[in-house]
């Protein structure tokens, strides 16, 4: 066989020829370009990636320094510095450190009197607010009425009075000289007021109950809206009366925000001194209030800090009993969601 060399065949041979080495010339660029872009993208990359870090790390010192600041001009001043004084009041005595002050404390029968006191009108004024607050949630949120957004608002700028103020509301209303005790004389054709409770221990609950239960309504309102109201539909289609869906249906599913508000209100009732200091008689001591007569009138400092001890210990007990029932009932929350 033989091969014949033609010029056509030629160029044709060049062609492919040249095409091939374009194709390789092609190839060969785009993995140096490949390759190239590796090169370049590295240092970027570990650049990028070291200023991030140095970022966080400079944020970080930044937080730091800014805690330091607060726990050193702030905390430490206003908290820190009198909690240590107070503790250090209360163990001292004329010859050194000494746990006379908290034996006096407790040996003095009237001190047991008066934490008596204080208890007694805790539970009654307390129970009585956290009864009335969850009533009055229970009403606007399962039974509104026209204005029942104005009350709410009503109720949640309320908490922003002073307490005192609402001791001289009372006294303005059913004092001696109140207008309401002066209407009711006339029309009872009285020579005296009829009403005459408002300085002693009635009249201390009840400012403590009119003051504290709006502290209970926005939790509890806060609570019933997490329910699922389809659960209290359903209870009553099977025929359940208002109070057992109340009991058995509501009760028990917004318990944790109703806990949390009621022991908010105990905690609140139990620090309480404007309405005592304002409403309470000679023969009504409670524990704020000797420890306040213990510093100013008989200037025993040291058994004044023992007493704000104890009385520390018992609202910090009270403040991890809500701060346990709060999480509870935000838990519950974030399982709802």
């Amino acid at each position: 066989m033989s091969f014949l060399f033609t010029p056509d065949a030629a160029r044709s041979d060049a062609a492919s020829s040249d095409a091939g080495s374009s194709d390789a010339v092609s190839s060969d660029a785009v993995s140096s370009d490949a390759a190239g872009g590796r090169g370049a993208s590295g240092p970027y990359g570990v650049g990028s990636a070291a200023a991030h870090r140095a970022a966080a790390r400079r944020r970080e010192r930044r937080a730091q320094w800014h805690l330091l600041f607060l726990a050193v001009f702030v905390l430490g001043p206003i908290v820190a510095y009198p909690l240590a004084r107070l503790l250090l009041l209360s163990v001292t005595g004329a010859h050194g450190l000494s746990l006379h002050a908290y034996a006096a404390f407790f040996g003095n029968p009237d001190s047991r009197g008066v934490i008596g006191t204080t208890l007694w009108i805790l539970v009654v004024s307390a129970g009585l607010a956290s009864v009335l607050g969850v009533a009055l949630a229970a009403i606007l949120f399962f039974k509104p009425f026209p204005g029942a957004r104005i009350v709410t608002r009503f109720l949640e700028l309320f908490v922003a009075f002073p307490s005192f103020l609402v001791a001289f509301t009372l006294i303005f209303l059913y004092g001696s000289q109140g207008s309401f005790s002066i209407a009711l004389q006339r029309v009872l054709h009285r020579d005296a007021p009829p009403l005459d409770f408002l300085f002693g221990i009635g009249g201390v609950v009840l400012a403590e109950v009119v003051f504290y239960a709006p502290f209970v309504v926005r939790p509890t309102l806060a609570a019933f809206a997490l329910l699922d109201l389809r659960l209290v539909e359903a209870a009553r289609s099977l025929g359940a009366n208002g109070w057992m869906v109340a009991v058995r249906v509501i009760l028990p599913l917004a318990w944790p925000g109703i806990a949390a508000g009621t022991l908010l209100c105990f905690l609140l009732t139990f620090n309480e001194f404007g309405i005592l200091l304002v409403l309470g008689s000679a023969h009504l001591v409670t524990l704020p209030v000797a420890i306040y007569s213990s510093a100013t009138v008989d200037l025993d400092l040291p058994t004044a800090a023992a007493g704000a001890v104890v009385m520390l210990a018992m609202s910090l007990s009270l403040y991890a009993l809500y701060r346990r029932a709060d999480r509870r009932a935000h838990g519950r929350t974030g399982r709802g969601r």
